[in-house]
């Protein structure tokens, strides 16, 4: 099927939880604070942290106090980085049916689905995690 954009759960969770562990850079912040923020589930938010500390967006720590810290400069941590950690490289679209249904020669949807692509990666890659960070404060 089709690389159209999309924002699963397990991103959405993700894009949240950076912001939170950034907005609270001073600190550890624990996976639990985190689940009970978001309202969501602890083992699924465990998969998503997982995810962003392979990629280095986040370092965690073990122990009883431990949790999770934002890599730094988190200032310049753009939001496609965080989108890929959890889905993949954001391929570029194509025809949303089966290739079997369609040939892909001339999808009727194909510059739709393009433009639409390019739109989010743009997006994405132009919106840093400060900024998202600052949306929760306006005017600060």
């Amino acid at each position: 099927m089709s690389n159209f954009i999309r924002i699963s759960e397990a991103t959405s969770i993700a894009f949240h939880a950076a912001a939170m562990i950034a907005e609270n850079s001073d600190r550890i912040v624990s996976s639990r604070e985190i689940a009970s923020a978001l309202g969501a589930s602890e083992n699924h938010l465990s998969k998503v942290l997982q995810r962003l500390a392979r990629s280095g967006i986040v370092r965690s720590t073990r122990g009883p106090n431990g949790g999770f810290k934002i890599r730094t400069p988190w200032e310049k941590i753009r939001l496609i980085e965080i989108y890929e950690a959890i889905e993949g490289p954001l391929a570029p679209g194509r025809c949303l049916l089966a290739p079997s249904i369609c040939r892909g020669n001339k999808c009727v949807l194909g510059v739709l689905v393009h433009k639409t692509d390019e739109a989010a990666r743009k997006c994405l890659a132009g919106t840093t995690l400060a900024e998202i960070v600052k949306s929760f404060h306006p005017g600060a």
